[in-house]
């Protein structure tokens, strides 16, 4: 069944155009980029989520550092104000002190002189203060007399009076002020202490804010990196892709040469039979009567495939890549049947990176199986044996994303 395959394969090694290394080759090439391709971008994605996570981490801090600063300058201010009124109520303590120093030197001074006056009157003797008072001229001179002497005692009480009232208030402003000097040096300590609290805080945090800058600028300068590489690979992909075009389509018109040929050398046959037996020429392709028959493995491979190949493209796209599938399998140049077309080495890229097995062990969704049943059911809607990921390099017919050639 196998022969034309073979004589095929044949032709390939003679012409040099094609060996069985030569086949996959590139293939395995492409598989190996893009799992280069994956692992990049993965790695590109974690270096750019490292960063954005660091630039809002900085942005925080950021915020935090200005609000420091804010705290700082206030507790400052508030601080520079209570250094400007304990100067103050120094100051008044001082001149406090002042006056009463100089109460008490007059107290020392009227006291001196209230003790002679005091002396003076009570050793005066009776009889001399008699006579005062008798030797007044008349009545009203004897009246003057005893108000002096009366007013010379209330003097020096009203005197006395005075002064122990100013010594009263200025012991008790002094009193006053020496709280207010104590308040505000306790509340001057406790700015202080914020203050170096604060200023703790800022230095602390512009340091995670340093260190954060840091982390992000590597972090982007990896997403740079990986960014960069994945550019060439993403590039050196396509150029992969465009070199297995022109090999699958110089195989593919190998393939139509001996098909061709085939057809050819079967009529030949036929009428050197004579009237023999010219039934299953009719294949797609005219590959030599394959007839291959499907069960329920091969719609559920054939789903699982289409989901993996085309399974986010549109209806069409999926019906297309289920032809391709069926087109191989009805040519003589591939394995006849949907199992051997699929695993066929270095064809299809989720059989290889192990997505195509995820798929066919969930099982493929209910469109991807209703297009794989319509395909086994005859409804081939191209005449293509390869399509590759459309990337604008390659010529063909784009379906859902794919282009078929």
């Amino acid at each position: 069944m196998k022969k034309t395959f073979i004589k095929g394969l044949a032709v390939f090694l003679s012409l040099g155009m094609l060996s069985p290394v030569a086949v996959f080759a590139t293939q395995e090439k492409i598989d190996r980029v893009q799992d280069e391709i994956q692992d990049l971008q993965q790695q590109k994605n974690e270096a750019q989520q490292k960063a954005d996570s660091l630039s809002e981490e900085a942005g925080g801090l950021e915020g935090d550092l200005a609000a420091f600063n804010e705290k700082l300058t206030r507790i400052t201010e508030e601080l520079n104000t209570t250094e400007q009124q304990l100067e103050s109520t120094r100051q008044s303590l001082e001149q406090t002190k002042k006056d009463l120093g100089k109460a008490q030197r007059e107290e020392r001074t009227q006291y001196t002189a209230m003790k002679k006056r005091i002396r003076f009157m009570y050793e005066m003797d009776r009889t001399s203060m008699i006579e005062v008072l008798l030797s007044a001229r008349d009545f009203a001179d004897f009246l003057n007399k005893a108000e002096y002497i009366s007013s010379i005692y209330e003097y020096d009480r009203q005197m006395l009076e005075e002064y122990r009232a100013t010594k009263i208030m200025i012991a008790a402003k002094k009193e006053e002020l020496a709280g207010q000097e104590a308040s505000l040096a306790s509340l001057k300590e406790q700015q202080e202490a914020k203050q170096q609290e604060v200023a703790e805080l800022v230095s602390d945090t512009s340091q995670h804010l340093n260190a954060a800058r840091e982390q992000l600028a590597a972090a982007k300068a990896d997403a740079a990196v990986y960014a960069q590489k994945l550019e060439k690979q993403i590039a050196y992909e396509q150029e992969l892709e465009a070199q297995k075009a022109e090999e699958d389509a110089r195989r593919m018109e190998e393939i139509k040469r001996q098909e061709e040929e085939a057809r050819k050398q079967k009529e030949k046959e036929q009428k050197a039979q004579k009237g023999g037996n010219s039934g299953g020429s009719g294949n797609n392709g005219g590959s030599g009567g394959k007839a291959p028959v499907s069960n329920a493995s091969d719609l559920s491979m054939l789903a699982a495939i289409i989901q993996c190949e085309a399974g986010t493209t549109d209806y069409d796209g999926m019906l297309a890549v289920g032809s391709v599938v069926m087109n191989r399998v009805n040519s003589s140049s591939f394995p006849n049947t949907v199992a051997g077309v699929i695993y066929q080495s270095g064809q299809f890229s989720p059989v290889a990176s192990g997505r195509f097995a995820s798929v066919l062990a969930a099982g493929a969704n209910a469109t991807c199986a209703k297009a794989a049943g319509e395909v086994l059911g005859g409804r081939i809607t191209v005449n293509c044996l390869y399509f590759r990921s459309n990337n604008g390099s390659i010529q063909g017919t784009v379906i859902g994303g794919n282009v078929f050639y």
